[in-house]
């Protein structure tokens, strides 16, 4: 063992420098990870871990470590394709030889070129220079592959700027230990406060990283200047087919593919349409109700009824609300010459007042069921109408009273089964989950608020979320489980499929935010209503939320996704309350898509005990200072109280005090009728490895108290020194 030990102590450059090596590697392998089969990284990461420990570990003769690392590879070579299922032992020890050698390639190479790698890099990277090249030129790799492809590198930077910074001072230790010996062996006399130099160092680096102010780059690199210049065609607010290998490819917009949902996108602030308004809403489009595990299909609604729209009659809406609503009035003028596949208004649209300014409604189609104003031109040169007004009643959702109404209550018989759709495919954890955080909750309305409560806190929002998190094939599952971020399709695709899991009816809708409010003269003098205001709907304000089916109270709509806020009508307005499933209207406008991507999107940033790590640190290197030079302090505070500087004679005084508070700690007191000459008299019998320390100190308080001859500085500090020996006695 003290072999061992004392094989160690010599073998440290060479440890610290492998373990460096070892968490660059470990950031190459994280970021393979996602191009990588699951066996592929695990076989890796285990042959890298193995190099380390045998490395670090077993300091042995270079022919004994290499019989014992290449033993150690070929044995987790075969775990793990015994894990992985890709051999099946069976037989004897022969017939398992022969089913290992057919089945190592193409994995045995991974672990061979992982060895050599790590084997030469401390045969070549030896000097400062060289090591500053190294690391230099992996950063600025990953930095590339961050901007080129949909993985965020940011952690993976970090370390490996933190494995650079150990290696050079690894590289300098070395250095100094090699060419000034006796230097190197008088530090080693005090570990700890190396150690301690190097952790205030590393710490006061992270602090000043994690407070340095966020500043927008003055120029734009070519690649996401090319992005953006071909970004410009709205596609929609996911990116569709493709979104796996491009990372913002796409512009936001309304969007016209639903069954391949995700990606990334670019916020596009084009106008889509201006509306004038009684009544500030979500302007409805389209609603989905079959999920495919990969998005929204229409395949299963062909079934439903399509009627034609006659001006100015009501339109039937098979699942309306039967308690009260409130008139709504709006007013939409297009800012774009786009043709969309339905009219946008406040759910539920009641009658068309109006198309382009006149009576006529030609191409214009009603789904009852769904409560869509579809636009279905009888020919392709009728234009998408420029303006039109519609007429909506909203539902009053009477909050206090859907809080009591249970299942039964609700729905009866009526189940719509339709909109409890559920793919087999649906991982069970997805169901499970839904079933957890709606546990403690009776009735349908309090389950869906627990489920919004729940996705707008745990989760974050973004434009651009990190698909290479992404390991299921379900859209769902891999937002609520692995990627764990993104925009409204996540949030509401996930809404609707964990209201379905708990029984709740719920459908997908797609439309747009309420969008920023204007101060126009139209908006006042619209239809002679003075409270009419206008609202600029850009491709930015493009989004989708969930409807849940509450029965008689029909469709009621939910919004999960973070930084939105869904204006509602409510008949208990001071009612609210954090697990209702509706954000409280506000007479704000709401944020845009923007503002909600700033404030919820958390980036990647230094993991918080890392940060608390270095806060620490810092905060004992401050108390350290202070305790070492306490004596400085102490008379600095004497002089402030004076008003004038400590004389030398002032200053034994007072370092006299100091060590007498000491030894009165150890246990010498001093008696109402001793004079200190006593004192020190009776303390040196009792201790005599101190008395030569006391006599000393005695003679220089006398000499500052009694004598006629001056003091000098060099006299209290000599006080200041015998008295920190004093303190070593014990």
């Amino acid at each position: 063992m003290k072999n061992w030990l004392q094989s160690l102590k010599g073998f440290w450059a060479a440890a610290f420098t492998f373990l460096w090596i070892i968490i660059i590697a470990m950031q190459w392998v994280s970021f393979a990870s996602v191009l990588w089969l699951e066996e592929t990284r695990t076989l890796v990461l285990a042959t890298v871990t193995m190099l380390a420990l045998v490395k670090i570990l077993l300091p042995l003769r270079p022919w004994i470590e290499f019989i014992v690392k290449a033993a150690t590879l070929f044995f987790i070579l075969y775990r793990t394709l015994v894990s992985y299922s890709i051999i099946i032992p069976f037989g004897g020890f022969a017939n398992r030889l022969d089913q290992f050698i057919s089945n190592m390639s193409p994995y045995i190479w991974f672990s061979l070129i992982a060895w050599l790698v790590i084997e030469m890099l401390p045969l070549i990277v030896t000097t400062k220079q060289r090591i500053l090249v190294f690391v230099g030129i992996n950063i600025a790799a990953l930095a590339v592959l961050d901007s080129f492809t949909p993985t965020v590198l940011w952690e993976e930077v970090a370390w490996m700027v933190f494995a650079g910074m150990g290696w050079l001072v690894t590289q300098h230790l070395q250095f100094f230990r090699q060419h000034y010996p006796q230097g190197w062996k008088h530090i080693r006399r005090y570990p700890y406060k190396i150690a301690a130099n190097i952790a205030v160092i590393f710490a006061l680096i992270i602090m000043a990283g994690v407070n340095m102010p966020e500043i927008e780059p003055t120029l734009t690199d070519p690649y996401t200047a090319w992005t953006q210049r071909n970004s410009s065609s709205t596609v929609g607010i996911n990116n569709g087919a493709g979104a796996m290998n491009q990372r913002m490819s796409t512009a936001s917009g309304y969007s016209r593919q639903d069954n391949l949902l995700g990606g990334g996108f670019n916020f596009d602030y084009s106008p889509v349409m201006t509306i004038t308004t009684n009544q500030r809403s979500y302007w409805r489009g389209e609603t989905k109700r079959t999920y495919s595990g990969t998005g929204w299909s229409d395949a299963d609604n062909d079934d439903q009824t399509l009627n034609d729209v006659p001006m100015t009659a009501e339109l039937e809406n098979t699942q309306e609300t039967r308690h009260s609503t409130e008139q709504v009035v709006q007013t939409i003028t297009m800012q774009n010459d786009q043709s969309y596949p339905v009219l946008f208004g406040a759910y539920s649209v009641h009658r068309v007042q109006s198309v382009d300014r006149d009576s006529r409604a030609d191409g214009l189609r009603w789904k009852p069921e769904q409560a869509e104003l579809l636009w279905s031109p009888s020919s392709r040169r009728t234009a998408y109408p420029k303006t039109y007004t519609l007429l909506s009643h909203v539902p009053v959702i009477p909050e206090k009273e859907l809080r009591k109404k249970t299942f039964n209550e609700l729905y009866g018989k009526n189940k719509q089964a339709v909109y409890l759709q559920i793919p087999n495919e649906l991982p069970k954890r997805v169901r499970d989950l839904a079933q957890n955080v709606t546990s403690s909750a009776k009735t349908p309305y309090e389950k869906v608020g627990l489920l919004q409560q729940y996705l707008q806190r745990n989760y974050a929002y973004t434009n651009n979320p990190d698909l290479s998190r992404k390991r299921s094939k379900d859209f769902v599952d891999a937002f609520l489980f692995e990627i764990r971020e993104g925009y409204c399709d996540y949030y509401s695709t996930s809404l609707v499929m964990m209201a379905r899991s708990v029984g709740v009816p719920a459908r997908w809708v797609k439309g747009y935010a309420p969008g920023q409010q204007t101060f126009s003269d139209d908006a006042t003098t619209s239809d002679g209503n003075e409270n009419m205001s206008s609202y600029s709907v850009t491709n930015a304000d493009a989004h989708s939320w969930a409807e849940v089916y509450l029965g008689e109270y029909g469709w009621v709509p939910v919004e999960a996704t973070p930084g939105f806020d869904m204006p509602l009508l409510t008949e208990q307005e001071d009612s609210k309350t954090p697990d209702t499933p509706e954000v409280k209207d506000q007479p704000e406008p709401e944020q845009s898509a923007q503002t909600a991507q700033v404030n919820s999107e958390e980036g990647t940033k230094i993991h918080p005990v890392i940060i608390a790590a270095a806060v620490a640190v810092i905060v004992l290197w401050g108390a350290y200072i202070v305790w070492r030079n306490r004596a400085d302090i102490h008379f600095y505070l004497l002089r402030l109280r004076k008003g004038k500087p400590l004389t030398p004679e002032e200053k034994v005084i007072v370092e006299t005090e100091r060590w007498l508070r000491y030894m009165r700690s150890k246990g010498f007191a001093r008696t109402s009728h001793e004079t200190l000459r006593e004192s020190v008299g009776r303390w040196s019998v009792e201790s005599p490895e101190r008395a030569s320390i006391l006599h000393l100190l005695l003679e220089l308080f006398e000499q500052a108290r009694y004598s006629l001859s001056s003091v000098t500085a060099e006299d209290w500090r000599k006080v200041r020194q015998q008295a920190a020996l004093l303190h070593k006695k014990g």
